[in-house]
């Protein structure tokens, strides 16, 4: 017998504050492993203030501090002007901001956050919206200032959101959420009273053996009374749906009716059935059924509310740009509001900060990062006198910019001034929902006219009784009720893994899809993650020190990389370099110990001529002898073969990416020849995407970059993929977290599978319409049974559909992240 070898596979250690794998250099600090200096910092912070009952209210609980930097970052909150756009409130010992905080994510952070008051003297108090993930602070600015508390939110991990459309957003959006809230509030009064005072009808009991005749009435008339808020107030927005939707149909402006007049009929018939046995035959009639009936329609459009409300869909170049920038003006510094820019003012920018404005460079060495715009993940070296463009990032030295044009005249705005951008691709209802309101309200109409003319001949007593019989028992509820709470359900088993979607129209239309488009650069790749490798001669340990030692005096992406990459073989001892000189846009040349060496692109290093390499590489030459090459590649994501291979046997796709041809033989075979499209700048995707859906195609556009937003509007449906689902997204209608990419096909099964369940739901609301329509229309319908039925039937429809759809969301693992055998 063969005796077992030992293990060698490492324990997994994680950090003591967010968890991450910390196994290369742990932080060791009190028994607590940490993945960096910044999560040990946090944790001494927490531990000298008493508040280490963080980590016992969710393990793992912080967020990674790893990329955390913001020295200079937001020296701009020190400028009183500045603060006056963001402060809610100043007086001289007491001012109120609000923060948006988009890390906020466990009952932890709630518990920090509130006792945010015990770790900086001067804040008087912090509360926070857990929903809309804002921290409301006050604060005395004579203790403490408004960038001490930024900044120590940043160490403790919960970076605030300033941007220039922080510093210009209105109330509009809140106004409108306070009002639903408020008729939500106003109807489910109105409900719970009335069905108290309708308690004895339930269950056949006889007031007058309870009570007086006259409270008798009085109930009956208070029902009345509460009933005309629901009536009037809470269904106002059908009601006005449904007028607003025949004065177009009959002005000829439409050809379809909304799926307004099927519930303003309900609630019509509802209401005027109920006034006549209130006031007439002095009966309850169904004003609780007319309250639960509104009072449900409008928690489902909350739902949808809330949903969209958790995260921005809509964002443009303001949500991209810092709020301010640093302003040189007769050597004196001061900090401006972006949107004040003028030309000819000069502003300093730092490394990894975003040019605001386009810009002539007059300063300073540029490497510009145009990824967000371009797509390119190469950067741009920029020459003195040279235009920068908005939108590019800084990576290394400060640099000084004169600007050429205001924001708003740049050409990143350009992006959102084209055409899909200045209105909504979705109309209120989708074509199945227009299909069956429009044939839903003709067909009821004509049964109840149909009917009322048979008995005003045959028994004129039953005339009015079946005709609003008929009009209240005739429940949309399928497409009213089980459409909207279907979708919230697959909105929030989407949300559960990651995927965020803009609004139910979005699941829809992906029934729709013929045709996926993908970028390359961040999507099937990482934007963070490069893979280096070298081909060639093998490196001494010596030569591999010598090159870190060169390259360490260059602040080019490139040089970094292979820098990072022989990290290990960096000396202590420093090397005397002499003859140092970068060539912008070729490569690097020193001597070290009397002995050259040079590093860069092939034409440089090795003299040749249009080598059109298909990979950023840099070659590698020591005492004028040609070694090899550090060939530099982005990292695909995981599972990326496999995503692809599903949808290419569902879908055609496509492949619109602004790099070079670089990994064209190793997409071919997914996407063929003709579909892989190299070095494409925005207005090209845009129009590609245009002219695709004139020639009939139905189009997925997965990106992530600023770059790829014209797309993204201009397709059916626009998916941004993002390892940050709340930080910049272009405007798009679903976000989907990076780390999901893998479920992409899955989601896309999954929304197949949702309108099939409602499709199902529909038919099921149809047979019920059948069997208590033709009742109705007998004149036999009793005031109980048809008050039962209604609010029984919708119920039964609401159930089916949510229940099914969490029978299928559990068999394909989105509950239990575990794919069950039993087939869909």
């Amino acid at each position: 017998m063969v005796a077992p070898q030992p293990s060698t596979t490492k324990a997994k250690i994680k950090c003591h504050h967010c968890g991450d794998d910390c196994n290369e250099n742990p932080f060791n600090f009190e028994e607590h492993f940490f993945c960096c200096n910044g999560c040990q910092t946090v944790y001494q912070i927490l531990q000298n203030n008493g508040l280490c009952t963080y980590y016992d209210l969710n393990e793992n609980a912080g967020i990674s501090l790893k990329a955390t930097h913001f020295e200079h970052k937001y020296n701009y909150l020190s400028e009183p002007k500045i603060q006056k756009q963001l402060l809610q409130f100043e007086s001289e010992k007491l001012n109120k901001i609000t923060f948006f905080i988009p890390a906020v994510h466990c009952s932890s952070c709630v518990w920090l956050l509130e006792n945010f008051q015990k770790i900086k003297a001067g804040v008087y108090s912090s509360r926070l919206n857990f929903i809309k993930k804002e921290l409301a602070v006050s604060y005395n600015p004579t203790v403490v200032t408004l960038k001490e508390i930024v900044e120590l939110l940043i160490t403790l991990g919960y970076e605030p959101s300033i941007n220039l459309q922080s510093s210009e957003r209105t109330e509009k959006s809140n106004k409108k959420e306070n009002s639903l809230i408020f008729k939500i509030g106003v109807v489910g009064f109105c409900f719970g009273n009335i069905m108290l005072l309708s308690f004895p009808e339930y269950f056949n009991m006889d007031l007058n053996d309870l009570v007086d005749v006259q409270y008798q009435r009085f109930f009956l008339y208070l029902n009345f009374g509460l009933s005309l808020p629901v009536f009037f107030y809470g269904a106002s927005s059908y009601l006005v749906g449904a007028w607003r939707s025949l004065k177009e149909f009959f002005g000829k402006q439409t050809n379809v009716m909304s799926v307004d007049i099927p519930i303003a009929l309900g609630v019509i018939a509802l209401f005027g059935r109920s006034f006549y046995e209130t006031f007439v035959n002095q009966s309850a009639g169904y004003w609780d059924s007319l309250a639960g009936l509104v009072f449900f329609l409008l928690l489902g459009k909350w739902v949808q509310n809330v949903t969209f409300n958790f995260l921005s869909f809509n964002r443009d170049y303001k949500s991209y740009f810092p709020l301010a920038v640093e302003v040189v003006s007769e050597e004196k510094a001061t900090y401006k509001n972006v949107s004040e820019l003028v030309i000819g003012d000069k502003m300093v920018v730092r490394n990894e900060e975003i040019i605001p404005a386009d810009a002539i460079l007059i300063k300073g060495e540029a490497n510009i990062d145009y990824s967000f715009v371009t797509g390119e993940s190469a950067t741009e070296a920029v020459k003195t006198g040279e235009l920068i463009y908005a939108g590019g990032r800084q990576i290394g030295k400060q640099i000084e910019l004169l600007v050429k044009k205001p924001v708003s005249q740049s050409y990143l705005t350009q992006l959102w001034n084209d055409q899909p951008f200045e209105k909504d691709k979705y109309t209120p209802t989708t074509e199945l929902a227009n299909l069956f309101s429009k044939y839903f309200t003709f067909i009821t109409l004509t049964i109840a006219i149909g009917t009322g003319i048979f008995w005003w001949f045959v028994n004129p007593d039953k005339t009015w009784i079946s005709m609003t019989a008929i009009l209240m028992v005739a429940c949309p509820c399928a497409l009213t009720l089980s459409m909207p709470f279907t979708m919230n359900t697959v909105m929030a088993i989407f949300g559960r893994n990651k995927l965020y979607v803009k609004n139910q129209g979005v699941i829809q239309l992906m029934n729709e899809i013929d045709t996926v488009v993908f970028d390359k650069t961040g999507t099937l790749t990482k934007n963070s993650q490069t893979k280096v490798l070298y081909e060639g001669e093998e490196l001494s340990t010596l030569q591999k020190q010598q090159i870190v030692a060169v390259l360490k005096n260059s602040n080019h992406p490139l040089s970094r990389m292979v820098a990072s990459h022989l990290v290990n073989f960096q000396r202590e001892e420093a090397f005397t370099i002499s003859g140092f000189e970068e060539i912008k846009g070729n490569g690097l040349i020193a001597k070290i110990d009397g002995k050259e060496i040079k590093l860069g692109s092939a034409e440089f290093v090795v003299v040749l001529e249009n080598s059109n390499e298909e990979n950023a590489n840099v070659h590698v030459q020591l005492d004028g002898k040609y070694y090899g090459k550090f060939v530099i590649s982005s990292r695909y994501r995981k599972n990326w073969r496999e995503v692809l291979g599903d949808l290419k046997k569902r879908f055609e796709l496509i492949l619109l990416s602004g790099d070079n041809a670089g990994a064209k033989t190793l997409l071919q075979p997914y996407f063929g020849e003709s579909n892989l499209h190299f070095q494409q700048k925005p207005g090209d995707k845009l129009q590609f995407i245009k002219s695709s859906k004139n020639e009939g195609r139905n189009i997925l556009m997965i990106g992530d970059g600023l770059n790829d937003a014209g797309a993204l509007r201009q397709s059916q449906i626009g998916i941004a993929l993002s390892d940050d689902a709340h930080s910049f997204t272009p405007a798009c209608d679903a976000i989907l977290e990076a780390k999901q990419f893998h479920r992409l096909p899955d989601f896309l099964r999954f929304s197949q599978i949702s309108l099939r369940t409602v499709k199902a739901s529909l038919v099921l609301s149809l047979v019920y319409n059948a069997i208590c329509i033709s009742w109705a229309a007998t004149g036999n319908l009793s005031p109980v049974f048809a008050a039962i039925f209604m609010p029984l039937s919708t119920i039964s429809v609401v159930l089916f559909a949510v229940g099914l759809t969490y029978l299928y969301a559990y068999q394909m693992g989105f509950l239990t992240n575990k794919v069950h055998k039993l087939k869909i």
